[in-house]
């Protein structure tokens, strides 16, 4: 059955096991919530892993009564369920309950926010992989004769994951060409990441300039949304407090100190998820990995453990895949006291001393009501490569040409005098190189070229 048939808002009983602790099932029903499900009760158990039903016999059964009891049509598991774990809970439940641990899960979830080709590749693939491993033990006893067997539903399913990676590769190849351009016409590229619902995307509606937006959710089949630069802001950005909104990633123009910017907002990022399913997301995360710097964005506000898990959360894939400097922010700080501000901030210093992932200074900001945003826009400006150049050129219909490209792709202080007209101008180490080549052919005998590193 395709992921996408499944968010029909059934009746659903969460289970969660822990070895250590009795476990926290606030987050598996905010899951369960998003992806339509009524939760109508919970079954919990602090024990170790058992191998037949990763709950024990005796809370399994429970789980199976519960079931029936609440009349629920599904049990939503927080945690991942071995193919045999799967069968074996399965046949304990009433005839037609549905399954569907942790990481199923995320995959309805996405599914329902996929629209563009790149993202239901995405979350198709991520399917198949999932099953991939079910299918496999349900057809084992075949297994020795399956290289010969017509219509194998392994081979089958092994031949469309091969021929979705192919897919998403040109995708990924087309993304790539995108962002060269631009990087090409100016623009710093900056994504924003972290974990979900930790004001991503209020966030990069505070950062945004008032016009233009591109969204890889509305583009049609075009992958990333290239030239789709008039979405209304409110309709291009979605806030609402949901988790896993869409798989789409946004992205807005903004103008910082002067360099333009590229801010997109990533897919929020979720614990616990295996390494094999995270990477199902290669293109969406392909947008942290090229970023010129990376806003790891968490939200302050959360208890002690739960910030503590995000914070580690986002450094691990951050850790794989940013090339560039990472800076920590941690958003929402107008919820906390200056003694609460201190405690997280000693969090998440901890966490990333931890870790030993280099970032910069972490940075105290409230999205909503703009606390520390202008100290946010500094640590970004400063985190980008830059360089600088001073040209004197000649009055002419040329120079002004030329500074007026300036204008465009970074920040140009310009003087007028009499006989020249003095540019000081700073931006990406790319530009300033072809603004002196463009300045050197303008009237090369005439004019005055100094430049530095940044």
């Amino acid at each position: 059955m395709n992921v996408r048939d499944r968010l029909d808002g059934g009746r659903a009983v969460v289970a969660a096991r822990d070895a250590d602790e009795t476990p926290d099932t606030t987050e598996i029903r905010r899951l369960a919530e998003a992806a339509g499900y009524d939760v109508v009760g919970e079954v919990t158990q602090r024990r170790a892993e058992d191998l037949r039903y990763n709950l024990g016999g005796g809370k399994a059964r429970e789980l199976a009564t519960a079931v029936a009891e609440a009349d629920a049509d599904a049990v939503v598991f927080d945690g991942e369920l071995s193919p045999g774990q799967y069968t074996d809970l399965l046949e304990l439940f009433p005839a037609g309950t549905t399954l569907t641990d942790r990481y199923r899960l995320v995959l309805e979830i996405f599914a329902d926010g996929a629209g563009s080709t790149a993202a239901t590749t995405q979350v198709d693939l991520a399917t198949l992989r999932y099953e991939l491993p079910r299918v496999r033990r349900a057809t084992e006893e075949s297994l020795l004769n399956a290289a010969t067997e017509k219509g194998s539903p392994v081979l089958d399913m092994e031949k469309r994951i091969d021929a979705m990676e192919a897919k998403l590769d040109e995708l990924t190849d087309a993304a790539a060409a995108r962002r060269a351009r631009r990087r090409a016409e100016g623009f710093d590229l900056v994504a924003l990441a972290g974990y979900t619902n930790a004001g991503k995307s209020t966030l990069l509606r505070r950062l945004a300039d008032d016009v233009d937006a591109e969204s890889s959710g509305t583009s049609g089949d075009d992958a990333f949304g290239d030239e789709n630069l008039n979405d209304d802001l409110a309709e291009s950005v979605t806030v609402e407090d949901r988790l896993f909104e869409t798989l789409e990633t946004t992205t807005r123009r903004a103008t910082l100190e002067g360099r333009r910017v590229l801010l997109t907002d990533t897919v929020g990022l979720v614990a616990d998820l295996p390494h094999d399913l995270v990477r199902s997301f290669s293109a969406t995360l392909d947008e942290v990995g090229a970023a010129d710097a990376v806003l790891a964005v968490v939200d302050a506000g959360a208890d002690e453990d739960r910030l503590r898990r995000r914070v580690e959360t986002t450094v691990e894939v951050l850790a794989a895949d940013a090339t560039g400097p990472v800076i920590p922010v941690m958003n929402k700080v107008d919820r906390l006291d200056a003694a609460g501000r201190e405690a997280a901030l000693g969090i998440v210093a901890d966490v990333l001393a931890e870790s030993g992932v280099e970032t910069r200074e972490p940075v105290a900001i409230s999205a909503l009501d703009g606390t520390g945003i202008d100290d946010l826009r500094d640590a970004v400006v400063a985190s980008l490569p830059g360089s600088t150049a001073t040209f004197e050129l000649p009055p002419s219909g040329e120079s002004q040409a030329f500074v007026s490209w300036l204008h465009e792709r970074g920040d140009a202080d310009v003087t007028y005098g009499p006989e020249s007209i003095e540019v000081r101008f700073a931006g990406k180490p790319s530009v300033v190189d072809e603004a002196e080549r463009r300045a050197a052919d303008l009237r090369p005998a005439d004019v005055r070229t100094d430049s530095k590193d940044g």
